[in-house]
This record gives C-alpha cells, sequence and structure tokens, in this order.
C-alpha cells in the first residue's frame, strides 16, 4: 500500500512544487489561495514546456505556448534534477513498476516526483492519479477549472 498523503481542502503549503499541470493551468484557476505561499516548479516542468511551441500545428498555438514557456521561465526558478532526485527517482520507478505502471511511460511526472520528494516538499497537482503508488510523496490535488 501507498505512503502517498493526498491533500484536498488542507490550509495551502508555505513551500510545494507545482506540477506541469498547475503551472499550465496557472492563468485560470478560479482560486488562487488554494496554492503554496512560495510555488516553485522543476527543470522537469520547463522541459516539458519546451517541448509544447516546437510541437504546435499553427503559428498562433506555437507563440502562445512560447510566451507561456517564457513566462514560466520568468516567473520561477526551477529546482533541479540532481543527484539526491535521481536516488529518489529509483524509489519513484521501483513504485510504479510494483503497481505495473512503467516509470518510462509517465517520465516526466516520475522525475518531477522525485525532485518533490528530494526536497521534501508537497506537489501540486490537477492530476493526482498521475501520482498514485508513488511512496513518500505529499500529493495537493487541485481542482481543474474545467471540473470547477
Amino acid at each position: 500500500m501507498s505512503q502517498e498523503l493526498l491533500r484536498t481542502g488542507a490550509p495551502p503549503a508555505a513551500r510545494a512544487i507545482l506540477d506541469t499541470s498547475i503551472v499550465i493551468l496557472l492563468q485560470r484557476l478560479p482560486d488562487a489561495s488554494v496554492l503554496p505561499a512560495e510555488p516553485l516548479i522543476t527543470a522537469v516542468t520547463l522541459a516539458e514546456l519546451s517541448v509544447g511551441p516546437l510541437v504546435a500545428t499553427d503559428q498562433r498555438d506555437r507563440m502562445a505556448r512560447q510566451a507561456h514557456l517564457q513566462q514560466a521561465e520568468a516567473d520561477f526558478e526551477a529546482l533541479p534534477f540532481d543527484s539526491a532526485a535521481a536516488r529518489a527517482f529509483g524509489r519513484v520507478a521501483a513504485a510504479l513498476g510494483r503497481s505495473g505502471r512503467k516509470a518510462t511511460a509517465r517520465a516526466y511526472d516520475a522525475m518531477i516526483a522525485a525532485i518533490a520528494i528530494a526536497n521534501e516538499l508537497p506537489l501540486y497537482t490537477s492530476n493526482p492519479a498521475d501520482f498514485t503508488v508513488i511512496d513518500a510523496l505529499e500529493v495537493v490535488a487541485v481542482p481543474s477549472p474545467e471540473a470547477v
């Protein structure tokens, strides 16, 4: 059984990591008070956002995705995937494997989770199911604007 903690409705953490889903939804969240006082992102989120402009199918979408990436780079200092995160990634990949999920299929999420674990920080996401079965990860579910 997972030792993951899922918080909903609890007071926001002082310092926490926002996963890529939250960074993408930031401008559309109906209640920003559910976010931590000091929101952080990871270098992995910047990597995910960097793909967006390159795979966009039209110029307008490409420009919007590039602007979103640049805004994230300006607003946040990204936590690195360092040696502590690499060690935590091993635990994340093992937990995913035990549950029948492949770490490679969710590599970005697994790396973001590893950075959160290595830094002992909660992870805020609108996709909490992406992080189930990951031991020692505190997950804070943030409702998607589409679900509100």
